[in-house]
């Protein structure tokens, strides 16, 4: 298990949700509201997403294809936060092979400016399409940050949980846990660019839990 401050992941009760007043789309609890919702934040330029307090959106299809196979949700161009309290958003175990989330910026695909950020939110079950990496979140060039949130349960030939490539990722009392991997990262897989974690954990994936070795300070 890898961890940075000796804390664990915060409960929902004690999610920090921003203070200062701002614009937020709600999104009901359905699978079509959040896919709707995110594609309709990429065309505005970006937006602030308020999931259902406790909702599971369960993925039935991809609805979206980048550069490195399908994905259950739009792939992410602007800047979009996801605000939760115990939401989860998961790929159903009956429905096709795909990762959960993408996101793509003007490194690897030209004139985007992909941005996500996630508070209170769990992303699970995402299965990538061989040979593709990043089953639960793909990073392409874009801007990752988890907060109070979670990534279980994915696979993927490599960063099962979360694989980044000309990006950066952050983790703020958050987890990575029980992704499994068939060849390495099996929690991060690092290509380029840089994770961050702060008081979160990486721990229990499988074959390994960050890789190439060295890539995410404090984890191995």
């Amino acid at each position: 298990m890898c961890s940075l401050a000796g804390a664990g992941v915060l409960t929902v009760g004690l999610t920090a949700f921003p203070t200062a007043a701002q614009a937020q789309t709600p999104v009901l609890c359905s699978e079509g509201s959040l896919v709707d919702a995110i594609a309709t934040a990429n065309a505005a330029g970006g937006d602030t997403l308020l999931l259902l307090p406790f909702c599971t959106y369960r993925l039935t299809s991809a609805h979206g294809r980048g550069p490195a196979g399908p994905v259950g949700l739009p792939p992410i161009t602007s800047p979009i936060t996801l605000l939760g309290m115990g939401s989860t958003i998961t790929r159903d175990p009956s429905a096709p092979a795909f990762r959960v989330m993408e996101v793509e910026g003007a490194a690897n695909v030209p004139s985007t400016k992909g941005q996500l950020s996630m508070v209170g939110v769990t992303v699970s079950g995402g299965s990538a399409v061989p040979p593709y990496p990043g089953g639960g979140i793909s990073n392409l060039g874009g801007t990752v940050s988890l907060v109070s949130s979670g990534v279980t349960g994915n696979t993927a030939v490599a960063g099962a949980g979360i694989y980044t490539d000309n990006g950066s990722v952050s983790l703020t009392t958050s987890s990575v846990s029980g992704n499994t991997a068939t060849t390495r990262g099996g929690g991060i897989y690092v290509n380029s660019g840089g994770v961050n974690l702060l008081a979160s954990t990486v721990g229990g994936n499988a074959p390994d839990n960050c890789a190439p070795s060295g890539s995410v300070p404090g984890c191995s």
